[in-house]
């Protein structure tokens, strides 16, 4: 207690105790502004470091439509392989069939657009007193949308096949070479994709 009468001084007293409290308080309020000073534009780098940039966002929306893409291929090549697999296995002397297919691109499908053109003049005086006239050709373009139990989908127009990069058959029967010829050309006209992008090898006994 007579530490902090020496520091700030007793209630009522003058002299050179009171000009030092007054200073230490000075100090401390400085000192106190100082930190909520620094306290705040932290939180305003952590707020602006959290709000994402233009460039951040389209980045963000491509990576995610790639991988959405990729698991979209993923699963089409697996459905070929299962559906080549099933039918290679039907041919006499196969054996038992294993199919790896690799795609270039997945299946793309396109949708009816209804358009109309139109063309748009107008007449435009220069202050030389001339005249000029500009046309302005008008494109627009509409989904056609059909309505089906109370949702409306788009109308398609075609389906285009997917590209296929190569296919693997392993097959047990493949080390005759009439079997081999055989699952060679069923693979071809399966997925009508050209012979060098076809192998055919024979799978190891026990397998």
């Amino acid at each position: 207690m007579s530490f902090l009468k020496n520091l700030f001084g007793a209630p009522g007293s003058d002299g050179p105790h009171k000009e030092q409290a007054k200073k230490l308080k000075w100090l401390a309020a400085t000192a106190l502004i100082g930190i909520c000073l620094l306290f705040a534009g932290g939180l305003g780098k952590d707020n602006a470091a959290k709000v994402p940039t233009p460039e951040k966002e389209h980045a963000v929306a491509k990576q995610e439509r790639q991988t959405t893409e990729q698991k979209a291929m993923a699963t089409e090549e697996d459905y070929l392989a299962e559906k080549v697999c099933k039918m290679l296995e039907e041919v006499e002397g196969a054996g038992k069939v294993k199919v790896t297919v690799r795609l270039d691109t997945s299946t793309q499908t396109e949708y009816a657009i209804n358009t109309s053109t139109g063309k748009k003049t107008t007449q435009e005086k220069d202050q030389s007193g001339g005249t000029r006239v500009l046309t302005e050709d008008t494109d627009t373009g509409q989904l056609v949308l059909v309505t089906r139990n109370g949702e409306e989908t788009p109308v398609m127009s075609r389906e285009i096949a997917p590209n296929v990069a190569g296919v693997l058959v392993v097959a047990e029967g493949a080390s005759d070479p009439e079997v081999k010829a055989r699952l060679f050309r069923a693979t071809q006209v399966a997925l009508g994709v050209e012979s060098h992008k076809v192998i055919v090898m024979a799978r190891k006994a026990g397998e």
